[in-house]
């Protein structure tokens, strides 16, 4: 018979041909008769046989084929234990390595550096995808942001928050500010191969604000704005904000200058027992669900044909944010982003 590559085959027919081998030298064959009629070598129906003989039915079954995993690699379990850890808990400028984001090259700077080995750049794709790492569009978090008070604000201040509204049967309210702008264009655009597509904004920019505070039950209270944000149209927005709560106001917001105005805590003092506010930690947008609605926003206004004046923008605005009004079920999704859970 014509002699076969077993690597060729299939794990099944493998198993096959190796049972075959096994009745054959049962019946009394030699290994040169059962070579032949086969189509192996002798050699390879002894050890064969000595599989069988030595391991039962388990010994004809293939495995994996391929040296062990964990052979050839060039650094040691431990090490690469540390480097797995290094990266997932310090970015590169921290460790000193001239790179803003962990690159293939930065993570091997990073293995030359700690353990005294030079791998290829190629090599590095095998071992972060070994270590489950994948490339990410990472998060911005400002340098400026203190991390201790962040923990503080997530342990303490915000329970302690939600257990007075509690206590006072209030209703806990997230404010924030945004910007638009009619030549504000966001995505990305088909169109074949070699040809960039071309949107046309107007260059008469035109820009408005909205100011807006959402809750986790799917509240949803907004204003309109002709132009940044100001004392007067903030307290007048509060005014409207404590008339159309059932309790008492607690509103958490970050630390816009036009919060801490003069006007607006005179103003604030005289209802405390309308409306309390709370400030989130420094530089910590992430922290606020509000910035989900904004978000939602300018996905929604920059998804339209542009604005080509101030009145059009404003129309637009306006009816996305009545819309949004009717559906509380997706203010509430907004609590459901990660970053945002906590208050859900």
């Amino acid at each position: 018979m014509k002699h076969i590559d077993m690597r060729k085959l299939p794990a099944a027919a493998q198993e096959e041909r190796r049972r075959q081998v096994v009745g054959l030298r049962d019946s009394g064959l030699t290994y040169e008769a059962i070579a032949a009629q086969v189509g192996l070598t002798r050699t390879g129906v002894f050890n064969i046989c000595r599989r069988f003989a030595e391991q039962g039915l388990a010994g004809l079954a293939s495995g994996p084929r391929g040296p062990a995993p964990g052979t050839g690699r060039f650094l040691p379990a431990e090490q690469e234990v540390q480097i797995r850890a290094l990266i997932s808990r310090h970015t590169p400028d921290e460790l000193g390595l001239p790179f803003a984001l962990w690159s293939r090259a930065a993570v091997r700077e990073l293995i030359e550096r700690h353990c005294g080995v030079r791998l290829a750049v190629r090599t590095m794709s095998t071992y972060l995808a070994r270590w489950g790492f994948t490339a990410q569009k990472p998060l911005r978090r400002a340098y400026e942001q203190s991390p201790k008070a962040v923990r503080r604000w997530l342990r303490h201040d915000y329970p302690a928050i939600v257990a007075q509204a509690r206590g006072e049967k209030g209703t806990i309210f997230w404010g924030d500010e945004t910007g638009l702008r009619s030549d504000d264009v966001r995505g990305r655009s088909f169109a074949p191969k070699g040809r960039t597509p071309v949107v046309r904004p107007s260059h008469r920019r035109a820009g408005l604000g909205l100011i807006s505070a959402v809750t986790n039950k799917g509240e949803l209270r907004w204003m309109v704005l002709d132009g940044a944000l100001k004392a007067p149209s903030l307290i007048r927005f509060l005014a409207r904000l404590i008339q159309e709560a059932s309790g008492k106001v607690f509103l958490i917001w970050d630390n816009l200058p036009v919060h801490r105005s003069q006007a607006v805590r005179g103003w604030l003092a005289e209802r405390q027992e309308q409306i309390e506010v709370f400030h989130l930690p420094s530089y910590s947008p992430e922290l606020n669900p509000d910035e989900g609605l904004n978000a939602d926003l300018k996905q929604a206004v920059t998804r339209k044909p542009p604005a080509r004046s101030k009145h059009e923008l404003k129309r637009t605005v306006i009816s996305h944010m009545r819309r949004l009004t009717k559906l509380p079920d997706r203010i509430r999704s907004y609590f459901r982003h990660q970053p945002f859970r906590y208050a859900a």
